[in-house]
């Protein structure tokens, strides 16, 4: 099993961030302010809770296992175990919050949640040293928080670091992006994240493991989600039913549609909306450039892509890809009928390739 972020000794494919990081500390030019970006699950809260315990350990704890460059410190310190408890005094995590009513995360970050860092960095250090903020999903506050952290950015403390972490920084306001060092990491290579699914999923036969990576686009989160959700199965029967989009099944597609929706399926359905997306994101591709369509992940899925492609230009893929995705995202924010919101995308494809 993967530690969670805050308790991960491990980091892999972002070496020259992370030297950079310490290239910072050491020439006593750390920035307020960091905006670590990218796409979700390939280390940005991994990163930022790493360089978080490397600021907040004494010399004592961090380790000469590592090269000089590099972040880690020992796993044994108090420090490694206090944060990875989420008890160290002088550091903050800052995220969704659940919601009792609901019985869910939240959908956004509210403006509470972001006032509590300006109470926060009104403190003394407890150890004397910094105090630090990470905000977990940044993109994810409503605009009442982020104008509560952007008051933060206007007036920095001393001695105090924030650090976003961010999936979309294209949504933070620009004058929080403006504010901010910022550090984008990239998708990890496919290589890596095949070596990472074999140490974690053992189980797996090598060509799950294949084309699971294949499916992750370079996220090793992503690639842990999908082997843990059924990914390649669920992605099969995706491509089945839009193989038969000009004569949809629509009774396979309604047995397929209340399975995602099953009040135990949630991590099953939200997968299965990112693999439809990211299939029409392929689609969109290869009607725009057909040289550009990638190798098959799965058997019958070259069969499936040039049946569709045909059927509609890059355009009109690529706007009913964003409808769809504004559609999924309006499901979960309102608590829609999940199966009415999964038999509507198919139904809006069965449309377009009419």
């Amino acid at each position: 099993m993967v530690p969670a972020p805050r308790a991960n000794p491990d980091l892999v494919g972002h070496e020259s961030a992370e030297r950079e990081l310490r290239r910072l500390v050491e020439a006593g030019r750390l920035p307020h302010a960091i905006l670590l970006s990218g796409p979700r699950g390939i280390g940005k809260a991994t990163l930022a809770f790493r360089f978080a315990r490397f600021l907040l350990a004494n010399g004592d704890d961090r380790t000469n296992a590592v090269a000089e460059s590099g972040l880690a410190i020992n796993p044994e310190s108090g420090v490694f175990r206090r944060v990875a408890a989420g008890g160290h005094a002088d550091l903050l995590t800052v995220e969704r919050a659940y919601d009792p009513r609901r019985r869910r995360l939240r959908g956004e970050i509210v403006v509470e949640d972001a006032r509590e860092i300006t109470s926060f960095f009104r403190l003394t250090a407890a150890e004397e040293g910094w105090r630090i903020v990470i905000v977990d999903g940044a993109e994810e506050m409503n605009r009442s928080a982020a104008n509560a952290l952007l008051k933060v950015l206007e007036e920095p403390p001393r001695q105090a670091l924030l650090l976003l972490v961010s999936h979309s920084p294209g949504r933070l306001l620009p004058t929080i992006r403006s504010r901010c060092r910022r550090f984008p990491l990239f998708p990890l290579a496919r290589a890596l994240v095949t070596r990472l699914l074999r140490r974690y999923r053992p189980e797996l036969a090598q060509d799950e493991v294949e084309a699971v990576a294949a499916l992750s686009d370079g996220s090793i989160g992503r690639a842990l989600e999908l082997a843990e959700a059924g990914g390649l199965t669920l992605y099969r029967s995706v491509l089945e039913l839009l193989s038969q989009i000009s004569r949809l099944d629509v009774i396979r597609l309604h047995a397929f549609a209340e399975q995602l929706a099953r009040a135990d399926a949630e991590d099953a359905y939200r997968v299965g909306g990112e693999l439809l997306l990211q299939l029409l994101a392929r689609i969109t591709v290869c009607s725009a450039c057909p040289r550009r369509g990638g190798e098959a992940i799965v058997d019958g899925e070259d069969e499936a892509m040039r049946r569709l492609v045909g059927r509609a230009d890059a355009a009109r893929w690529a706007a009913l890809r964003e409808e769809i995705e504004h559609a999924f995202a309006s499901t979960d924010q309102l608590n829609l009928d999940r199966k009415q919101a999964m038999l509507g995308v198919f139904f809006a494809i069965e449309e377009l390739t009419r």
